[in-house]
């Protein structure tokens, strides 16, 4: 069996077991890659950006060194390849995670229970939920989806279909640290910036392949195009702006505007302003289903596409 082929069977089942059973209960993989970046960092950590890409190098390159340590020891068997991209994927690809997170809150917006909205919005994103009525939870849970549908769906199976295994899990490293040190807070302004930008370039064609299957599976194609010409630009993220952007489009919304973030309040630029309307409740689960859809369509074409590549290669 080739390359290709272990590749596509053992993605599509781990994309299909994340659809079956979601995330490992106990033991995560990402948690404890979670756990051991944060005693690097405990020992490295220097207001300093050099520290910060040694930190940085250590554990992404750890991460891809075991992936390829790991896919060279089953080379030899088939069948131990596929369980171990199969396994692989399912640890790092969190798309029924992020689908059930916005869907329970969905329900507690629709009961009418707002603060058990607000008690579980922080699973979902770094939101502060009370600066946020339902509107504008719903909101969040609607960028939260089409960023997420980004990071922890399409842009690990891009990096799969890259590097295999360790294309797989160095992409989760990165984003990883990104999440844990990435941000502008004043610890990590300059620690953090070489893990945030080392996952801009990781999730840059994650991004734009989510915008286009979001366009295309979406209920407005066009508009989800126009406004991802229009407005990704404005966004202050070079990803998150054109998938939310397309997302916007795509379900007739308009997103972005003033948000409140760790304690800060930053006014972001509208996507979609022309032509959407505020997001609503119902909305989060249209935006459920077309992340759902795009995650699968970007198994078919990223499979497609490695076993194009080898066609052209021999």
């Amino acid at each position: 069996m080739g390359a290709e082929r272990v590749h596509a069977y053992g993605a599509a089942a781990g994309l299909l077991g994340d659809l079956l059973l979601g995330d490992p209960r106990r033991g995560h993989p990402v948690a404890g890659f979670g756990r051991a970046a944060g005693a690097v960092e405990r020992l490295l950590w220097r207001d300093n950006r050099g520290w910060g890409a040694l930190h940085t190098a250590v554990c992404a390159g750890g991460a891809v060194a075991l992936g390829a340590v790991a896919s060279r020891g089953v080379r030899h068997s088939p069948a131990a390849s596929v369980a171990l991209t199969a396994a692989a994927t399912w640890a790092v690809v969190g798309g029924s995670s992020l689908v059930r997170e916005a869907r329970a809150i969905g329900r507690a917006l629709e009961a009418g229970d707002v603060e058990a909205a607000r008690a579980r919005l922080p699973r979902l994103c770094g939101r502060d939920p009370q600066a946020l009525d339902a509107d504008g939870i719903a909101r969040a849970v609607v960028e939260s989806v089409a960023e997420n549908t980004s990071d922890a769906v399409v842009g690990a199976l891009v990096w799969g279909a890259v590097g295999g295994v360790p294309g797989l899990v160095g992409f989760r490293a990165v984003n990883t640290l990104d999440a844990m040190v990435g941000h502008r807070s004043p610890r990590y302004l300059r620690f953090g910036w070489a893990a945030a930008r080392l996952d801009d370039l990781a999730g840059w064609p994650g991004a734009r392949l989510t915008a286009v299957l979001a366009a295309a599976a979406g209920d407005d194609p066009r508009g989800a195009l126009r406004a991802w010409r229009a407005d990704a630009r404005s966004h202050p993220s070079p990803n998150a702006g054109p998938v939310e952007a397309s997302f916007a489009g795509a379900l007739g919304v308009r997103l972005g505007g003033t948000l409140a973030y760790g304690g800060r309040v930053e006014h972001r630029p509208v996507l979609n302003g022309a032509a959407g309307r505020p997001v609503a409740v119902h909305d989060i689960e249209r935006a459920a289903r077309l992340s759902r859809r795009v995650g699968l369509l970007a198994l078919g074409v990223t499979v497609a596409a490695r076993l194009v590549a080898k066609g052209r290669q021999s």
